[in-house]
């Protein structure tokens, strides 16, 4: 076992000696030509990767995933507008929250934890919400909520907020590169991410790609954002940046830039590939839960996220088993959404790791045995085995 403890939470994540490599050299200069070159490929990548056709506007800014969401409100909505926030847990939360302090008004669709509103209900008070004169701008939903791991359908939530005039923003910091997204085709207007998750670089710059729709309402909006997060100071710094010229707003994290062009061009050399490993990955690490008589908080494997694992304690186990895997070399995260965050832990898989099954055995491995270090036996074989024959089953897709 290496000496390193293995980062198996849902962000950050580990990353590639290539990732790793590229990052740590000297940092260069923002203007300088390889800066430049690498900056170019990744707004490239990223058009690739989120399935965006040539019109949508690509934006690789300073800042978190938490970033790219305050900008994705305050770009879009001028205080008194309606937006609606299709809510299925913590991050949904935060969102209609941002949105409340942009003075905007909020109406929420909501769940019990693990599930998520159904698209109907989503479309019956969009639909109301028209019909009272007061049509919601924006639709805001996450693709994967990172506290209960529960994947909403983008591609039938997009169909609707577009029915309803609506513009349609999934929040895609645990999703996207993860989970399959066509961007253009299936009518989403914004999509933001964030470097330390699936795209497997270091925390520190948040992505977003924007439709002609989104870029539109921005220019027609009557209340501007803040100077750094406006999508009108960026625009022309990223559109020098993809032609491959100089440009100057505010510097951009450079090392983390060329780490990010070291993973977009890992990961797009075989895309359909990254993405079918991602299902089969998060398909076997729940056949492992089911095999030693864990459950999930999705409330079914079809609303389950392919990223990262969001696991029930079993009956006389509690928080402490997070402090118990990580004494066996791995660290996992504890339950996040504040109605249960002391009923269950998280576990990320994504990126680079899924490459490595060997870690993705010590991850079992450390949390069976921290299973038993609480009092709950586990056959870490049959886990094991679980993992391994679903791991190598190509046709779950």
């Amino acid at each position: 076992m290496s000496d390193r403890p293995l980062l198996m939470i849902p962000g950050p994540v580990e990353v590639s000696p290539e990732v790793l490599a590229a990052a740590a050299a000297p940092p260069p200069g923002h203007l300088a030509p390889g800066l430049v070159e690498a900056f170019a490929r990744c707004l490239r990548a990223m058009r690739t990767v989120w399935g965006a056709d040539a019109s949508a506007v690509p934006m690789l800014v300073p800042g978190s995933g938490t970033i790219a969401m305050e900008m994705a409100v305050c770009n879009l909505l001028a205080p008194g507008d309606q937006a609606l926030v299709v809510n299925s847990g913590f991050f949904s939360s935060r969102m209609a929250e941002m949105v409340r302090r942009r003075g905007a008004r909020v109406e929420q669709v909501t769940a019990d934890p693990g599930a998520h509103p159904e698209v109907d209900e989503i479309d019956q008070r969009l639909g109301r919400l028209s019909a009272a004169g007061d049509a919601a701008k924006v639709l805001f939903a996450t693709h994967v909520d990172t506290s209960t791991a529960v994947r909403v359908d983008a591609q039938r939530l997009a169909e609707v907020g577009r029915k309803h005039g609506a513009l349609v923003v999934f929040d895609g910091v645990c999703a996207t590169a993860g989970e399959r997204l066509e961007m253009s085709a299936w009518g989403a207007d914004l999509v933001l991410t964030a470097s330390q998750k699936v795209l497997g670089t270091a925390p520190g710059v948040a992505l977003l790609m924007l439709s002609e729709k989104a870029m539109d309402a921005r220019r027609r909006l009557g209340s501007p954002p803040p100077l750094c997060l406006d999508f009108l100071s960026w625009l022309p710094i990223m559109n020098a940046y993809e032609a491959g010229e100089k440009a100057y707003f505010s510097t951009p994290p450079t090392s983390l830039i060329m780490g990010l062009d070291a993973s977009f061009e890992a990961m797009t050399r075989d895309l359909d590939g990254w993405f079918d490993r991602h299902e089969r990955i998060g398909h076997a690490m729940r056949a492992v839960w089911k095999s030693i008589g864990l459950e999930i908080i999705p409330a079914s494997e079809e609303i389950a996220a392919n990223t990262l694992s969001a696991v029930r304690y079993p009956d006389g186990v509690d928080a402490t088993l997070c402090a118990k895997i990580a004494a066996r070399g791995v660290v996992v995260a504890p339950g996040l959404h504040p109605k249960m965050a002391d009923r269950y832990f998280r576990v990320g898989h994504m990126g680079d790791v899924l490459f490595h099954p060997a870690k993705l055995r010590r991850t079992i491995e450390a949390i069976c045995g921290g299973l038993g270090d609480a009092g709950y036996s586990v056959d870490v074989g049959a886990a094991l085995d679980a993992f391994d024959s679903a791991a190598a089953n190509e046709s779950v897709q």
